[in-house]
């Protein structure tokens, strides 16, 4: 499970970039999978699915594993060179039978001899070229371009930011269109503690189309998201549903509120946590549904230093 959300296997989330939507390249650990301590192995079992994920020793991804029935099963690997990301290949199964047609290869070239600059080549298992993205950064870090090249030509995403009082937005324009814009600001909740705001918007052919605002409270966890669909009659975006978090004193998910129209529907999560002291939980049960999540977790182990 990514974070305190509800259970939802990752499936493509987690494999690669959206084709038309480019966005930084992300490095995952064991804190995107809601895991804590020397993680080694996680398998992901629910009604509907199993995942199964793998890290290293510094917590990081390096294998998934999203299976859809015994037969047909999607493998990705994560290879690190100095901590970072030089090279992704999802292998794809159907019938037990590797499909070199469908199975591709990401590879990362890293330059850092000015403001940093990451290429990214992907191509197919049958060494054929699909498409290549080009991330540039400014003398802060911030991701600023990104050029995708492939046989239809050339697109450029331009990433700008900008600050007004204490609202901080980051636009993102492919080829001059208006594609992603997020707004972050922040608030004081009914406790006083400080809570970020997360406004995106997205636009269809540079009009509005849909939005979703989350909060989160000091330690990152979502506290509520609400999704919004843009009017045509009123030109304003409209509250669609509004789901809020509840987290007992350990900080695990315990209850959720969904506001949807005139009705309402609450949810309970129950969690059995495992004989290791880590803190993870090994099954989820959520009522009224009675839909479960079982995680089956090992872990790396730590050598302690004995002293001469």
């Amino acid at each position: 499970m990514v974070k305190n959300y509800a259970s939802v296997l990752l499936l493509g989330a987690i494999l690669g970039f959206a084709p038309l939507q480019s966005q930084e390249i992300k490095i995952f650990s064991i804190t995107d999978f809601d895991l804590k301590g020397a993680v080694k192995n996680c398998l992901v079992s629910t009604n509907y699915g199993k995942e199964e994920y793998t890290f290293n020793e510094k917590g990081l991804l390096t294998k998934s594993v999203t299976r859809y029935s015994d037969n047909d099963y999607d493998i990705t690997y994560y290879k690190f060179g100095n901590g970072e990301l030089i090279e992704k290949r999802l292998e794809n199964y159907r019938d037990k039978v590797f499909d070199e047609g469908t199975s591709i290869a990401n590879f990362y070239t890293i330059d850092t001899t000015a403001n940093r600059k990451v290429t990214e080549k992907i191509v197919s298992y049958k060494k054929e070229f699909l498409d290549q993205y080009e991330y540039l950064y400014d003398v802060d870090g911030r991701l600023i371009r990104v050029i995708r090249t492939n046989d239809d030509g050339i697109d450029e995403t331009v990433v700008d930011y900008k600050t007004y009082r204490d609202e901080n937005t980051v636009n993102y324009r492919i080829n001059g269109e208006l594609l992603k814009s997020i707004r972050t600001s922040f608030k004081k909740g009914k406790n006083k503690e400080t809570q970020e705001v997360i406004l995106t918007k997205k636009f269809l052919n540079g009009d509005p189309h849909l939005a979703g605002e989350e909060i989160l409270d000091t330690d990152g966890k979502i506290l509520s998201k609400t999704d919004f669909f843009f009017d045509r009659k009123t030109k304003q975006f409209t509250p669609e549903a509004t789901i809020t978090y509840t987290y007992n004193s350990e900080g695990i998910l315990s209850k959720t509120k969904t506001v949807r129209g005139d009705q309402t529907e609450f949810r309970e999560y129950i969690h059995q946590f495992d004989g290791e002291g880590s803190g993870n939980w090994v099954k989820q049960i959520i009522k009224p549904d009675n839909a479960y999540t079982t995680r089956k977790i090992s872990y790396h182990q730590i050598l302690e230093e004995v002293e001469e």
